[in-house]
Formats: C-alpha cells, sequence, structure tokens
C-alpha cells in the first residue's frame, strides 16, 4: 500500500496558470497576518477554501498571551510555556515566542485592533490554565474573531495582496526537494488550474474534522499537512491532540467552546450531582492543564455513567457575566442556558493539534520554497500540551519571520515565471464510485473512541487496520473534486496519527495510554517524525 504522489490526475502543460511571488494557503490568523507584513512590492495570493472569515482562528475566544503585565516577564511566560509542554518544548522557539511577543502585539493595534482596556486606559489582562501570571490579553470573548475582522480588511484593501475563496490546494508540484508551484481546483468549477510561485506558505490550520466532536470548522480537515507528506515533508508531533475540556454538550450544538477564560475568572467544575471533583485530580483544580482536565472530566463522566459535566459561574455578578462573555451568555441562552443562573454542560472535544508539518523558527520545512506557520506546522513550541492563549501569538511571531524570509528567497528566484512546470500524473484506478460520507463519518467515530483522550495499542491497531483499508479505497477511486482529496486528506492524517501514538510507548502531556499510563523521562523518545513512507507502517524517530 502506497499513497499516490497526487491526489488527482493532472497534466501541467494543459491548465490555466497563475503566477505570484509568493501564495499563502489558508485566510486565519498565521496567513493574513503574514501578508500583511510581506513588503507590497511583491504580488501576494491567498486561498482559502471557504469564504475568507472563516478559520480556527475566527472561532479562538480567550484571547492572546504576552507578558506585559506589571511582574510578568518573558522569563515566567517561557517557563510556564514548558512546563505545560510537558518536557517535550523546543527552548529556542519558546524563546522566540515569548520574547517577540510584544513587538507584534504592538503591531497589531497600530493596526487598529482594539483590546479590552481597565478604567485607567490599560491593557486588561486574565488569566488561564498552567498560567502563572494574568497575561492574556482579550477582546471579550471573540478575540480570534477581532483581531481576523480587522487584519482582514487591512489585506483586503492592500493593492499587492489577492484574496481568492472557495479554491481547495491540492497539491504541492515539486522538482528535486524544491517547491516550484501549487495545484488548485476551484470549488465550483472542480477545474484544477496551477499558481506558479518561488514561496509558499503553508496556514491551513489544523485537522480536527477527523474527530466525530471538535471545535474546530468544516474546513479544519488537514489539507496543508497531508498536501506536505505527499510531497516529502516531514510532520513532527502529531500524536499529541489537545481536547478542550469545557465544550457545550446541549443537544444542537456539541461544537462551541466554553473559553478557559470562564474558569479562569473563577468558575467551577461540577459533575451531574453538583459535587466539585477537580480538587481529586489536580493540585490547581479547574486550572490545571488542558490535558490533566480533559482527562478528569472523561473519567468522572465514567464514574458517574453522564454525557457531560457542568461549569459553575453562577456566583458571579450577572452583570460583569454578561459584559466579560457576551457570545458565550448569547450562545448558551439560544440554547436555552441562562449562565447567570444555570450550570453550563460540557464535555471535552478534540481542539488542537500541536503536531504538524516540522518546520525550523524561520518557518521553514524541509522542501526548499515551502513554509507553513500557526497551527499546521510544529516548531517544538507546543510540546505534548500547548499553554492556552499561545497558539494565536505563534501564528503572529512566525508568521512575521517567514515574511522577513521572503525578500531573501526571491532575490534568488526572481526569473520564477519563465520556469517550465512539466508534471503528468495518471493514476490507475478500480474503483469509480465510493460511499464518501459512510466512510467520513466512520472515520470520526474511529478517532474519536480509539485514539481520543485515553488510548491503548489493540484499539489503536484495530483503527488503523480499518484506515488502511480506507486508504486503498481511496486510492483507487478516481478523485475529480475537492471533497474526495479532503477525504483522502483525513484518512492520511488519521493514519499517520495513530502511527505515531502507536510508537509513544508513555503517558506524555496530551497523549495518554492506558497501557503505558507512565511518563518515562528515561527512554522517551523527544520527537516522532512522520513521512510518506509511515504510510506503510515505518515509523521514524528522532
Amino acid at each position: 500500500m502506497r499513497l499516490n504522489r497526487y491526489a488527482i490526475d493532472f497534466d501541467s502543460k494543459e491548465l490555466k496558470k497563475g503566477f505570484y511571488d509568493v501564495t499563502i494557503i489558508g485566510s486565519g490568523i498565521a496567513g493574513i497576518y503574514t501578508a500583511l507584513l510581506i513588503p507590497d512590492k511583491f504580488s501576494v495570493l491567498v486561498l482559502t477554501k471557504e469564504e475568507i472569515e472563516i478559520s480556527n482562528s475566527s472561532l479562538a475566544q480567550g484571547g492572546i498571551a504576552v507578558s506585559l503585565d506589571k511582574g510578568d516577564s518573558p522569563e515566567l511566560h517561557y517557563k510556564d510555556t514548558l512546563y505545560a509542554g510537558a518536557g517535550l518544548c523546543d527552548e529556542d522557539a519558546v524563546r522566540v515566542l515569548v520574547n517577540e511577543a510584544k513587538e507584534n502585539i504592538e503591531k497589531l493595534i497600530g493596526f487598529g485592533v482594539k483590546f479590552d482596556m481597565t478604567k485607567s486606559n490599560e491593557l486588561q489582562f486574565s488569566r488561564e490554565a498552567a498560567h502563572s501570571m494574568n497575561r492574556i490579553i482579550h477582546s471579550g470573548d471573540t478575540t480570534g474573531k477581532a483581531v481576523l475582522d480587522n487584519i482582514i480588511q487591512h489585506a483586503i484593501n492592500r493593492k499587492n495582496i489577492t484574496i481568492r475563496e472557495q479554491t481547495t490546494a491540492i497539491d504541492l508540484i515539486t522538482e528535486q526537494s524544491k517547491a516550484t508551484a501549487l495545484l488548485i481546483m476551484d470549488d465550483l468549477t472542480y477545474e484544477p488550474e496551477i499558481i506558479v510561485s518561488p514561496v509558499i506558505v503553508c496556514a491551513t490550520g489544523g485537522f480536527g474534522q477527523i474527530y466525530e466532536y471538535t471545535t474546530n470548522p468544516e474546513v479544519a480537515t488537514g489539507d496543508g499537512l497531508a498536501m506536505a507528506i505527499r510531497a516529502g515533508a516531514q510532520a513532527m508531533d502529531i500524536e499529541f491532540i489537545q481536547f478542550h475540556p469545557t465544550v457545550l454538550s446541549a443537544p444542537k450544538d456539541k461544537s462551541f467552546l466554553i473559553s478557559e477564560a470562564v474558569r479562569g475568572e473563577g468558575a467551577l467544575l461540577k459533575n451531574i450531582h453538583g459535587e466539585q471533583f477537580m480538587v481529586n485530580y489536580h493540585e490547581k483544580k479547574e486550572l490545571a492543564p488542558r490535558d490533566v482536565v480533559s482527562r478528569a472530566i472523561f473519567a468522572e463522566m465514567k464514574r458517574t455513567r453522564a454525557s457531560h459535566v457542568y461549569v459553575d459561574i453562577t456566583f458571579k455578578d450577572s452583570e460583569y457575566i454578561m459584559k466579560r462573555f457576551p457570545n458565550i451568555y448569547a450562545t448558551c441562552l439560544a440554547n436555552g442556558i441562562d449562565i447567570t443562573k444555570h450550570y453550563i454542560p460540557v464535555a471535552p472535544a478534540e481542539h488542537y493539534c500541536m503536531g504538524g508539518i516540522m518546520t525550523d523558527i524561520y518557518g521553514r520545512t524541509s522542501i526548499e520554497g515551502f513554509y507553513a506557520c500557526g497551527e499546521a506546522c510544529c516548531n517544538g513550541i507546543h510540546g505534548a500540551n500547548r499553554l492556552a492563549s499561545n497558539s494565536l501569538l505563534e501564528g503572529l511571531v512566525f508568521g512575521r519571520k517567514i515574511a522577513r524570509e521572503v525578500e531573501m528567497l526571491l532575490e534568488k528566484n526572481s526569473n520564477y515565471k519563465d520556469r517550465v512546470i512539466d508534471v503528468v500524473h495518471e493514476g490507475k484506478y478500480t474503483r469509480k464510485e465510493i460511499d464518501r460520507k459512510f466512510i467520513r463519518n466512520d472515520l470520526k467515530k474511529l478517532m474519536k473512541h480509539y485514539a481520543g483522550i485515553v488510548r491503548d495499542e489493540e484499539n489503536m491497531r484495530y483503527c488503523l487496520e480499518v484506515l488502511n483499508g480506507y486508504i486503498d479505497i481511496c486510492k483507487n477511486a478516481k478523485n475529480t473534486k475537492p471533497e474526495d482529496v479532503e477525504l483522502l486528506n483525513m484518512i492520511t492524517i488519521g493514519h499517520l496519527l495513530i502511527s505515531a501514538a502507536l510508537k509513544r510507548k508513555e503517558s506524555r502531556g496530551a497523549h495518554f495510554r492506558e497501557d503505558f499510563p507512565q511518563t518515562d523521562d528515561v527512554n522517551f523518545k523527544h520527537h516522532i517524525i512522520m513521512n510518506r513512507e509511515d504510510i506503510n507502517g515505518q515509523v521514524t524517530d528522532r
């Protein structure tokens, strides 16, 4: 069994071509911010599968971590990040993150982003799990949307930036480990095209949609990571999946995030009997690291045979709750829950991928000219468990570093418009029609049950065998639409994730195995690196 190099059939000589200095895949904060910081003498194309406003970034509620409050420092932020990362963080990358946070926040403020302020007109800071200080700046409880709406408007007004919606990136076209172009498909016409660019930036976000319940939007199917794997790039740490502990558990909504900031404001976790339970699981109680809280809730649900637990913030002043969490208040109210009077039913759901396309601190991958930033990449910052509100900051800091790299790389590739793209891919197919809806739904259930909060070898091997069969089915069925490629991408990532999780024979951070419940600090594998050959079951380590 082997993945095809390209997901669809095409002859590059017959396809329409476009030329841009830089092509960015993804319209979240990482992608748009990178585009804005590229000098305006360069042409930039931003591609997005849906409307430009739809991304993981737009759903980020809590805020952005930055050590600007009195008594705080980058050193304390650094230590908190390493603590949450459970011994797996890349210390150099974390240093870059915390030391360059301030200047990037100042850039956002310069763009006109409005963060919540105190009565004395200073930034208002809140606290989230595993932070030792109040360092989360926010804009109500829709920080991601507030930032994204602002910078998208700036991008729309920039003459050198072209935004193309409803367009799927299919595959990276390479020549001798160098990115030369991008194969794309219009989601309305299903017509493939080629974009020739010497710099291609992947900012496609995570892959939460491979799980049955996730806080991610429908576009989060990991297309960038799967495309990178097919092209020969490497993935790192993808066994580490963060499940947000408190996602609304209402009959009509099981994907809406009840921000960690609610617990940061003093909210309590209670089981279905109204009993506080976090004191039995961790000394930090409600503000323990996310992996600890998720497992505690999972265990409490199992113990009480319940489908949820509760978040209780009813003891806070009603006006304060409605002002501090207007979106959460309104969404819960639409589900019949008045959070000023009622407990909020919650359960864990997939939220964030610590792993992704392996990069260095400049966003460079193993393929020349191909960069990655935001949740799509893995530079070692988050380790085995992301510290709350470091994700938006990561997209900003490393998006800026990529933008600085662009000018140097373009000077070496100024004649890229003369490049001849000569690639023909023609698969050998044995199936014409498959039940894609069934496979997609089954994949999501398999990942939830066998590669979720708690894992073990027997169940993961069973899941892997099923995914092996699904990869063969999809590979042998001709892909002609974006949704066909999307399904192949999801199965590919599920396979790689489980293969990595099987290799890590310990419990660490967000990766918990019942058959290896202890953390092995003596013999543990620091990073597990995955590539295209690992679809054949061979896992490489570092």
